[in-house]
């Protein structure tokens, strides 16, 4: 199935292409054949696969980047109104275009899957992604991290399913109309954009009510969020409600969940039958993103069993406890956790895989928002760790916020009775880890920034 291209992104303009969810956008739109061109602030491996799909990537934001037959100028919420692109297309009267409008045009006339939540939402949506591929129908998708086996975030398939990860973080999610949504929990986070739980809620009922007639939400049984919101929107009459978890009233009911390691054997309940397959990655956070993924496939008509057995397959995606190598008997795992409820379930899942062995972390805080709303929270999950190094914050697209720092997450974990330490230079890590490391241990960097370089530099020094 080949899809057309909307007039507006036959030759799109992306700022910021390099980015996750902007350049999967760019990938399918070079697959299907548009004329992509765009602008990131550095080069890297996105910016090369951009080009070997075709694409045009400019490094540097300058106006004259543009070209003056683009047909629009492709922008996240991220971009600022000073950008010297932005500003060249209002002069030519270019149209600009939301990402996630960009992404809604694309999932248009497909059996669309879009997964939601506060957390969870990349790995779930890679799971679907593997699965579907496994199981040869060729979907399309668009996610917000690597696939370990394909190496990519972004494919034009052709099946017609797509799967997207839907981001509530801006509200974007309220333009898509999925045969599935997928809702994996409900809290309070990203508040540049939310005052206040009612806000988050009434998003997210805006999510839901745009499921197609006779669509289907899956959604989490345990999660408190996610049980308010199922009962928000339970008198929708064209909506069927799947929940999924462990509570005993689940319609996809988590039996148990045995770890083997860094992977997990999960078993479920399903419409009176019990099923058991492997998740590849540790924890129980894990095993209820692939159950959450085995429910959406079932909605759409697959069969339960081979599909539990096309999630198997899946290896991961980079940055969600992915394995980056091991070197003098230490094991280091990257995380990209930066909220509170992610530290604790991938400090958990950790915990669990190191039975005996010590669990250092390197964690870096994101935005000076969540650090102020979340701080407290955040050096409590820390002290799940047997130590850990604490960098200063990464603002990402925040400017600083004044006495917010990352002592107030090293103060609560210290209360918390942890082991922490402030490291503001980032490069005195990889030496300090190797000091501290001994053979057994498992070192964690976690965090939403930069702190992903860190590992490859951390398994330097260690085998030194």
């Amino acid at each position: 199935m080949a899809p057309g291209i909307p007039a507006a992104l036959e030759r799109p303009h992306f700022i910021g292409i390099g980015g996750a969810g902007m350049s999967g956008i760019a990938k399918i739109l070079a697959q299907r054949g548009a004329k992509v061109a765009g602008s990131d602030a550095r080069e890297s491996a996105t910016a090369d696969a951009l080009r070997a799909l075709g694409a045009t990537v400019h490094i540097g934001h300058a106006a004259e980047h543009l070209a003056d037959d683009a047909t629009s100028v492709v922008v996240s919420s991220a971009i600022r109104a000073d950008n010297p692109e932005l500003v060249r297309a209002a002069e030519l009267d270019i149209p600009v275009v939301h990402r996630s409008d960009a992404l809604a045009s694309l999932m248009e006339g497909l059996r669309a899957i879009a997964v939601a939540g506060t957390h969870g939402k990349t790995t779930t949506t890679s799971m679907l992604a593997v699965a579907l591929s496994e199981l040869a129908l060729d979907p399309s998708y668009a996610i917000g991290g690597d696939l370990e086996g394909p190496g990519t975030n972004a494919t034009h398939g052709q099946g017609d399913i797509f799967v997207a990860e839907a981001d509530e973080s801006d509200r974007s999610f309220q333009k898509y109309a999925p045969e599935v949504a997928i809702v994996l929990n409900v809290e309070l986070d990203h508040h540049a954009n939310y005052a206040s739980m009612d806000e988050i809620y009434e998003s997210f009922e805006t999510f839901v009510g745009k499921v197609v007639p006779g669509g289907t939400l899956v959604i989490a049984a345990d999660q408190p969020g996610a049980v308010e919101l199922t009962r928000r929107v339970r008198e929708l009459s064209s909506l069927t409600v799947v929940t999924y978890g462990e509570s005993e009233g689940a319609d996809v009911r988590v039996h148990k969940v045995t770890p083997r390691g860094l992977t997990s054997e999960v078993t479920v309940v399903l419409n009176g039958k019990y099923l058991t397959f492997t998740v590849s990655v540790p924890g129980r956070h894990y095993a209820h993103n692939a159950v959450a993924a085995l429910a959406a496939g079932v909605a759409l008509g697959l069969p339960a069993h081979n599909l539990a057995s096309a999630i198997g397959s899946y290896t991961g995606v980079k940055r969600r406890l992915q394995l980056k190598g091991e070197a003098a008997g230490v094991q280091v795992i990257d995380s990209y956790a930066h909220h509170p409820t992610e530290m604790t379930a991938d400090l958990e899942a950790m915990r669990g895989a190191a039975t005996d062995a010590r669990l250092l972390v390197v964690f870096q805080p994101h935005l000076f928002s969540r650090t102020q709303e979340l701080g407290t929270e955040m050096g409590q999950a820390l002290a799940l760790a047997d130590a850990s190094l604490v960098l200063d914050i990464y603002p990402a697209r925040e400017d600083p916020v004044p006495g917010v720092t990352s002592a107030l997450i090293i103060d609560a974990a210290r209360a918390a009775g942890a082991d922490v330490t402030a490291v503001p230079d980032k490069a005195a890590v990889p030496a300090a880890v190797a000091g501290m490391a001994k053979p057994g241990d498992l070192v964690l960097t976690m965090g939403a920034g930069d702190v992903t370089d860190l590992g490859p530099q951390i398994l330097d020094h260690l085998s030194s």
